[in-house]
């Protein structure tokens, strides 16, 4: 069971991972286009859930948010945040058997 979950885990963080990559390519596009932008809550969120490895892959790839020192204050966040969820979720899951 356990090895399920996270196998599980590691399948959701990468398809979450190519998703975030891909709206951050996007939104770089858009950006140097001069059009409609993905909001940075849109960002963090798929961060928060799982994308974050395609989020920093895409902003050293990219060189997108890179600048913006708040929006990377709130990424790194989000990264802490969502290994703290995943680690308590072990934790209690290992101590439950």
């Amino acid at each position: 069971m356990t090895l399920n979950l996270v196998l599980g885990y590691v399948v959701i963080v990468a398809i979450l991972s190519s998703v975030t990559f891909l709206v951050y390519w996007v939104d770089k596009r858009r950006a140097q286009s001069d059009r409609w932008r993905t909001s940075e809550k849109t960002l963090h969120l798929l961060a928060l859930f799982g994308g974050w490895p395609g989020a920093w892959i895409a902003q050293q790839k990219l060189r997108h948010k890179t600048q913006k020192r708040r929006f990377r204050i709130v990424y790194y966040a989000t990264v802490v945040g969502h290994l703290l969820a995943v680690t308590t979720i072990a934790y209690c899951l290992s101590n439950s058997q």
